[in-house]
């Protein structure tokens, strides 16, 4: 994908190259190298920030919120094995406070698709903040925003994403039933 950018680029291509770098910056993601993803994610922002492009606009802080969480649970497993213990494995141990950055990356991905009417971006954004619910113990947050979302579709069903959101939802439902936790 680097040598593919770098030869769009070389022909002065400057149109979608927010785009360009969040899927960029989600396969540094799926690599490992999440400080690179990190680093292309914020420049994607500043390119939205500068140009006034939008499209994408909304992937971009989720893919952030998704790096961000990863490095979170990367650097709590290597602190766990650099100090020969046992690692913590209570739902709250993995994930940032409800109040942190990964959870602000989400909802603004979800505020940002609501303003511009992607509800298949909206869907993404409400997925990745469903699954850090879930992983906080929030399992009645996450399958109510995952639920209502969900049942605004009423085609697609056979799209990775609404599949995804299928299958959170039938494991977001079966926590609940078994610890009897129930949304207000």
């Amino acid at each position: 994908m680097q040598q593919g950018w770098a030869a769009c680029r070389a022909t002065g291509v400057e149109v979608y190259r927010p785009y360009f770098l969040a899927l960029l910056a989600e396969a540094y993601g799926q690599s490992g190298q999440i400080d690179n993803g990190l680093a292309t994610a914020a420049e994607a922002l500043d390119l939205v920030n500068t140009t006034g492009e939008r499209f994408y606009e909304a992937e971009v802080p989720r893919i952030k919120g998704e790096l961000l969480l990863t490095q979170k649970i990367k650097r709590q497993k290597s602190k766990g094995k650099s100090q020969n213990s046992k690692i913590e494995t209570a739902p709250r141990s993995l994930t940032p406070d409800p109040q942190g950055e990964t959870e602000a990356c989400f909802r603004k991905a979800i505020e940002i698709a609501q303003r511009q009417q992607a509800k298949s971006l909206e869907l993404r954004a409400v997925m990745s903040l469903a699954r850090l619910w879930q992983r906080q113990g929030k399992t009645a947050e996450a399958r109510q925003q995952l639920a209502e979302m969900y049942g605004w579709f009423t085609e697609g069903f056979d799209t990775k994403d609404l599949q995804e959101a299928r299958t959170l939802l039938t494991v977001l439902v079966g926590r609940e039933e078994k610890t009897g936790e129930v949304a207000e």
